[in-house]
């Protein structure tokens, strides 16, 4: 890695040796999450946004670019005010953000609740309190940041359906709050897994994630023009 990317690369994207991805410790139960019993048309017809926070911003945005029905990712922050939306503050871990992801999707192609088992199948692990894998910190806990009120009825339904089907060994502490704000982060940031598939820590943390979404959720993987791939064993 040259010192070039050494300096821009952020604090939650430096390599930690021996930490393993966040959706791959308990991959055979989460391959085998149910589909969402609770999963209605969206009242509004058109395109819908989601927003999801799950750990470092660059695996969960790769995961959602490879699902079928959705037009584009955004990683970005949410949570807090938008005079500290920034890299730089969000990374102390007390502005209140979460570095997330906006989802724009056709919901006839993929509905809502099936963004959701993505999220939880392979974009994350939802057990981790404030933390995914190598990163640490409030700005890297588990949310969703619903935009309607059906987006929170389906949610927290689901979530009850994972909890009541012991879908996981630990409890799921994703947290379901509304959505007040999304502020695009740096430039850099975006398409990033995309734009530097052999950078170590998405080699490492988020390729994976791709592959198992491919692997466990087929109906839903959705190739690019440049993939990231890794070989599962």
């Amino acid at each position: 890695m040259s010192g070039r990317w050494l300096s821009l690369i952020p604090l939650c994207c430096a390599l930690m040796a021996g930490c393993g991805a966040s959706g791959t410790a308990t991959a055979d139960g989460m391959a085998r999450l149910p589909d969402p019993r609770l999963d209605p048309a969206p009242s509004h017809p058109g395109e819908q946004v989601a927003v999801f926070a799950g750990g470092c911003f660059w695996g969960v945005e790769a995961v959602f670019d490879h699902v079928r029905g959705v037009r584009q990712a955004w990683s970005g922050y949410a949570g807090g005010a938008a005079a500290t939306a920034t890299y730089e503050q969000v990374s102390g871990g007390d502005t209140g953000h979460a570095e997330s992801v906006k989802v724009a999707y056709d919901p006839r192609k993929v509905s809502y609740g099936q963004l959701l088992k993505v999220f939880f199948s392979v974009a994350h692990d939802p057990t981790q309190l404030d933390r995914q894998g190598p990163d640490v910190g409030n700005q890297y806990r588990s949310a969703i940041f619903y935009a309607t009120p059906q987006q929170q009825r389906v949610a927290e339904a689901y979530i009850a359906q994972l909890t009541a089907a012991h879908a996981f060994t630990a409890p799921i502490v994703t947290r379901v709050v509304p959505l007040k704000g999304f502020y695009l982060a740096e430039s850099y940031h975006q398409d990033f897994a995309e734009q530097h598939p052999d950078n170590a820590y998405i080699a490492y943390n988020d390729a994976p994630k791709v592959a198992h979404l491919k692997q466990w959720l087929p109906a839903l993987y959705r190739p690019q023009t440049r993939v990231v791939d890794v070989r599962l064993h």
